[in-house]
């Protein structure tokens, strides 16, 4: 299962369309962009995304990337014991 991580496009505006392409180049996670994800006060105030439907906002666009990826790694532990 692969994680997925949803990126409105109204939120571009805060630099987020580098951080989704920067995403899109994992071939191990889903990027989506909606029109709206229905989130309006996050999307104005800051750079955010969902994570797996989980909201994840930063200051910034490089601290949204790497706060995404400790969600991604925080998700992905839970699965961990299948692979023993």
């Amino acid at each position: 299962m692969r994680p997925i991580v949803e990126f409105c496009t109204n939120n571009m505006h805060h630099g987020t369309d580098d951080v989704m392409r920067k995403l899109e180049e994992n071939p191990d996670i889903d990027v989506i962009e909606y029109g709206c994800l229905g989130n309006c006060g996050q999307c104005y105030m800051e750079p955010y995304a969902l994570v797996n439907g989980e909201i994840v906002a930063a200051s910034t666009p490089d601290e949204l990337y790497e706060a995404i990826m400790a969600k991604i790694r925080e998700w992905e532990s839970q699965f961990a014991w299948l692979d023993e």
